[in-house]
């Protein structure tokens, strides 16, 4: 995912997390970011990110974010 597609990913996120858990979600996606741009992103980071980021996700937002995130992961996959 190049630049522009992180920070749309990652205010798509952060519009959806629970008030007050934004800055959590802010740093768990910026880890993730920056081990894709060094190559170092693997499938047990994806693993690791899901659980944590379904724990901030609004209930009502969920089938939305795992939609996004399966596509995501889909995608790191065929890299």
């Amino acid at each position: 995912m190049d630049k522009q597609g992180q920070e749309k990913f990652l205010s798509f996120i952060l519009q959806r997390v629970q008030e007050g858990k934004e800055e959590e979600a802010r740093e768990i996606l910026v880890e993730n970011f920056k081990k894709q741009n060094e190559g170092t992103f693997s499938q047990e980071d994806i693993q690791a990110f899901i659980p944590k980021m379904i724990s901030l996700i609004k209930p009502e937002k969920l089938p939305e974010i795992q939609a996004v995130v399966k596509n995501f992961s889909g995608d790191f996959n065929k890299q």
